[in-house]
């Protein structure tokens, strides 16, 4: 598996928050980057379906550091209809923001809105599991993608956020968590 490294359109796309997620930035840029390569690694995506999961992937997350929340998935998929509208796109929105909106779901996703959905569901779990549950990644791929991308800490922030949000909520899932 020959991994693609740099992603130009994530790069672009992530360029302005550079500032704005600060320390955290190479951490989060590798992580869309190797949720990114597993993404392509199980589809075979045309070029519209790799942009939009390169744009999926590059807000997913973002709301962490715009608003500052654990509660992210209103305000990433806010600034993802922002790129999108500013860029002509609008005609993605909906199904991006499904992708963001259902990426934590736990069970399978079973809609026929977007066959991406379920891919991107699929690769950010791999990643976020470091590579325990591939979701039909192939091993090889997952070892090459954190390999060319490093962690840079992106496990050990989330691991901070989410003790924050179970020292204050023990008997509740965080608010990304979807059935």
């Amino acid at each position: 598996m020959v991994i693609e490294k740099p992603i130009a359109l994530l790069e672009e796309v992530l360029a302005p928050w550079r500032e704005r997620i600060g320390a955290d930035f190479d951490g989060y840029k590798n992580h869309v980057s190797r949720m990114l390569n597993f993404c392509f690694a199980l589809r075979a995506c045309g070029d519209e379906e790799r942009r939009k999961l390169i744009i999926a992937g590059a807000f997913h997350d973002i709301g962490i550091w715009s608003d500052g929340t654990v509660d992210y998935l209103p305000p990433s998929i806010a600034q993802a209809k922002l790129y999108l509208t500013q860029h002509g796109l609008t005609d993605w929105i909906l199904e991006i923001e499904l992708i963001i909106d259902l990426h934590h779901k736990l069970r399978r996703y079973r809609g026929d809105a977007s066959p991406l959905v379920e891919i991107f569901r699929k690769a950010d779990l791999a990643d976020f599991s470091l590579g325990v549950v591939t979701g039909g990644v192939p091993a090889a791929t997952v070892r090459a993608a954190k390999a060319a991308y490093p962690n840079a800490g992106f496990h050990k922030r989330l691991a901070q956020l989410a003790g924050g949000w179970f020292a204050g909520h023990p008997f509740s899932p965080p608010p990304f968590m979807k059935w």
